[in-house]
């Protein structure tokens, strides 16, 4: 119960009463982050520490802890992006923070021979900040590194991260990913042990025979040829900023509090989880009305009303190019159908936090996802991806709407991205980081996929069944290494014998025949009716 006499301000840090899962009471620490007051009551908008940002919520003051509370240090204001003070008030630990953020990055700025500017927020090296950007390290296979430094050591499901220096990243391959301490993570740090030796042989293969259990096998890992994807034999680490990815200079007061209460979408009323720049005159609205087949946003019932007399669409622009049953996917040009995409940015980002919004669509391609009735196309979920990607991404932004979450779509989504980098000859990758629905997602795809390969496998002239990680990223398209990092979370490489080996327990595999028994949305090539463009002889496209 919060005590009247007793300011709470914009840093203050206490506990707060919130319902968990369980529907059980708790209280995690939170943050003030804005104070209103209606009617003489006042309403503080606070943050859960370690808790994603879509848990953010106006709270009232009897749920407050005032016994436990935590004041700003008095210091000076912070400075922004351009130099000029600050209007956020220092809450704790935000120092310790900064000078760690600024320990690593000077440290990695040195290495590079680089000067870094001075970050403008919390550090990104830090495993327990929200939403934070952690690179992860991955054990690379002995084919992709000196024989002397190959090691390959089973994945750990841990959720802590240490800092490592670049010179010591440099001999792994790295794979960024983006979550929240809400959410248990799966982080895959090495983990000390010795060093093995590297075994002879032309190619990184990988022979899978039967064990007595007709439910387990067992996957040998011979090192191999350097890979092609880098001329040192190491493989390029994914950059740690993409073409969507938020620098997070330009946090303040304002982008960290959700500024919508609710988005009329159709037949679907949508709470947002994190800010979004729609026009300041509706975001004091109950109720922000959109038109759900060209995204336009109206301030009221009645005006969406009289726009969909008017609106003639039935279906996102663009051309479909997939049909099967109620589900259609519409490819959608940012240059040519520019006020649909970015109104369509828009949308995305009251459920993104950790992309930034372009306006300029036009270097963009989205690929819209409908489900079909009576009444035309409905918005499902999309994905957007550059039209010329230099770091192989094949999605930039990915989401399905929260009504259809939990329902296969993000699979879906997921498995359409890749079937159009079959079409179009390539391995591709998600652009990092992911969030942390995303990282699951992804994660989960992958196991299934690789996992779908591998039990497939057949012997042929009674010797064991061999296959390449070359092989498993052209067949499925998955870039390398993330086929490297999937088979390290799924803790299946051991070291036996002189040799690395994959060993598919019974639990796995049965795990994974539960997995696709549930797994009822599939993308039908056969429907698919796509031809890929070379955008690179388009000039300005």
């Amino acid at each position: 119960m919060a005590d009247q006499s007793v300011e709470i301000t914009e840093g203050c840090r206490l506990p707060v009463l919130r319902k968990n899962q369980e529907h059980e009471d708790e209280w995690p620490l939170a943050e003030i982050l804005s104070v209103k007051d209606i009617s003489g009551k006042k309403l503080y908008y606070v943050h859960y520490i370690d808790f994603n940002k879509r848990l953010d919520e106006w709270v009232t003051p009897d749920r407050l802890d005032i016994k436990k509370l935590q004041f700003p240090k008095k210091e000076a204001k912070t400075p922004m992006k351009n130099g000029l003070p600050g209007s956020r008030p220092s809450s704790p630990e935000r120092d310790v923070k900064k000078s760690l953020d600024l320990h690593v990055q000077s440290a990695s700025a040195t290495s590079r021979g680089k000067t870094l500017p001075t970050p403008k927020r919390k550090a990104e090296s830090v495993s327990l900040a929200t939403q934070v950007t952690a690179a992860t390290p991955v054990p690379s296979l002995p084919g992709f590194v000196d024989a002397s430094q190959a090691s390959v050591y089973p994945a750990m499901r841990d959720s802590s991260f240490s800092i490592k220096s670049r010179d010591e990243h440099e001999q792994l391959t790295s794979l960024t990913t983006n979550g929240t301490s809400s959410i248990q993570r799966h982080l895959i740090p090495p983990q000390p042990g010795r060093k093995r030796k590297s075994c002879g042989g032309t190619d990184e293969m990988v022979k899978m025979f039967q064990n007595n259990s007709p439910r387990c096998s067992t996957v040998y890992l011979l090192p191999g040829e350097d890979s092609q994807d880098s001329s040192d034999g190491i493989p390029c680490a994914p950059r740690m900023t993409g073409s969507l990815v938020s620098d997070r200079s330009h946090d303040d007061i304002v982008t960290r509090m959700k500024n919508i209460d609710c988005i009329e979408l159709g037949r679907h009323r949508l709470k947002p989880w994190y800010f979004s720049p729609y026009p300041q005159e509706l975001t004091s609205l109950p109720i922000l009305y959109l038109c759900e087949f060209c995204l336009k946003y109206l301030k009221s019932l009645k005006c969406l009303q009289r726009h969909l007399t008017k609106c003639n669409l039935r279906h996102p622009p663009g051309n479909e190019i997939y049909r099967k049953g109620t589900i259609s996917f519409f490819e959608i040009d940012g240059r040519k159908n520019k006020a649909y995409s970015q109104n369509l940015c828009l949308l995305a980002k009251c459920f993104l936090d950790h992309k930034t919004l372009y306006y300029d669509t036009d270097p963009f391609l989205f690929y819209v996802m409908t489900e079909y009735d009576s009444k035309g196309f409905h918005i499902v979920g999309y994905f957007s991806k550059e039209k010329e990607s230099t770091e192989d991404y094949n999605v930039a932004c990915i989401l399905t709407l929260p009504p259809y979450q939990r329902r296969g779509y993000g699979k879906l989504l997921i498995e359409f991205s890749y079937e159009l980098s079959k079409v179009e000859g390539k391995t591709g990758t998600p652009e990092k980081p992911l969030s942390d629905l995303g990282l699951l997602s992804y994660r989960s795809y992958w196991s299934q996929t690789i996992l779908e390969i591998l039990m497939d496998l057949k012997s042929e002239n009674g010797e064991r069944p061999q296959i390449t990680i070359n092989e498993i990223s052209e067949i499925t398209s998955v870039k390398k290494e993330d086929v490297i990092s999937t088979l390290q979370y799924l803790n299946l490489i051991n070291y036996y014998k002189g040799q690395y080996i994959l060993t598919l327990s019974e639990d796995i595999v049965e795990g994974h025949e539960r997995a696709m028994q549930k797994r009822h949305l599939r993308i039908d090539p056969k429907c698919l009716h796509f031809t890929p463009k070379d955008w690179s002889k388009r000039g300005k496209w």
